[in-house]
C-alpha cells in the first residue's frame, strides 16, 4: 500500500496548488492512499467544511488536523459528523471530532490517527498514553500517524515509542521540512516535519511583512496569508503487507501552475 501524505495546507494558495499539482503527484507516485493535514486551509487558520470538501475534491481520503482545528465555531458540526476528517485524538473526549479513522486502501484497511504534542501545546492527556489506547482497541492492519507537534525532541520520541508498532509517523505544524525521514529499525516510517503546501516566498505561510512586523514590534499583527512561490510538501510511504514501512521519500514540488 502507497501512502502520499501533505503536510499543512495554507489557505487558499495552498489549496489551489493542490488541486493544480495532485494530478501530476498521482500520475508520478500512484498513491492507494492520500491524507492530507488541512488545519490551516480556511484562510490560513483552522478548516470548515468548504475548505474540506475542497481538499477531498483533489482526491484526499481522510483530513487530518490540529491546535487550529476548533479556529472556526461554524465547522463544529461538520467535524462532528465528519468521518473522514479527524482531530488529535488526545484533545477532551467532549469535543467535537474524533481522533482517528479506518479507511480501505490498496486491499488494506488503514486506521490514521491524529495526535498534538503536549510540549508547546494545549492537550488534555498525554499523546504517548493517547496512542496506547488506541492502538490496543483499533481495528486495522495498518496505522498512519499524524504527529502535530511543537518540538522536535517530542515528535523523535514518538517514533521510537511506536516504532515496529505503526506503518508510519509523521510530523506535521512547524511547517519547515525536515531532512530525518527513514525507517527505524522495527520498520516505522518517520520523519519530524513533512513541511506546508503554502508560500515559501513567506514566513510559515504568513506575509513576510506581517509575520516580521509582529516579531520586531511584538505589536497585535493582522496576518494574511502569503501566494507567491507554493510549493506542495509531503511524503511517500510504501506499506507491507505486515503493516509496515518499506521506504519513505519526502515529496517536495512547486505547484504546478504556481499561485
Amino acid at each position: 500500500m502507497r501512502l502520499l501524505f501533505i503536510g499543512d495546507v495554507v489557505g487558499g494558495p495552498g489549496r489551489r496548488g493542490l488541486r493544480e499539482t495532485m494530478p501530476s503527484l498521482r500520475e508520478r507516485y500512484a498513491p492507494d492512499l492520500i491524507v492530507v493535514n488541512g488545519e490551516n486551509s480556511a484562510g490560513g487558520m483552522g478548516i470548515t467544511e468548504r475548505t474540506a470538501n475542497d481538499i477531498f475534491d483533489t482526491g484526499a481520503a481522510v483530513i487530518t488536523s490540529g491546535n487550529h482545528v476548533y479556529r472556526h465555531r461554524d465547522a463544529y458540526p461538520f467535524l462532528e459528523r465528519a468521518e473522514r476528517v479527524i482531530r488529535p485524538a488526545n484533545y477532551p473526549s467532549a469535543n467535537p471530532g474524533r481522533g482517528y479513522t479506518v479507511v480501505e486502501a490498496g486491499d488494506m484497511r488503514v486506521g490514521v490517527v491524529n495526535l498534538s504534542g503536549g510540549v508547546g501545546l494545549k492537550v488534555a492527556r498525554s499523546p504517548f498514553d493517547a496512542v496506547d489506547a488506541i492502538l490496543e482497541r483499533i481495528e486495522a492492519d495498518a496505522v498512519i500517524v499524524d504527529f502535530h507537534a511543537e518540538v522536535t525532541s517530542e515528535k523523535v520520541a514518538m517514533g521510537w515509542h511506536l516504532d515496529g508498532r505503526v506503518a508510519a509517523v509523521l510530523g506535521t505544524h512547524t511547517h519547515v521540512p525536515t531532512a530525518d525521514g527513514r525507517v527505524l529499525p522495527k520498520g516505522t516510517a518517520f520523519i519530524s516535519d513533512v513541511g506546508m503546501t503554502g508560500s515559501r516566498q513567506s514566513i510559515l505561510g504568513v506575509r513576510i511583512e506581517d509575520a516580521l512586523g509582529a516579531l520586531i514590534t511584538q505589536m497585535p499583527t493582522r496576518f494574511e496569508t502569503a501566494d507567491e512561490d507554493v510549493w506542495v510538501m509531503g511524503a511517500v510511504v510504501d506499506v507491507n503487507r505486515s503493516g509496515l514501512a518499506d521506504s519513505i521519500e519526502p515529496v517536495m514540488v512547486p505547484a504546478a501552475g504556481g499561485a
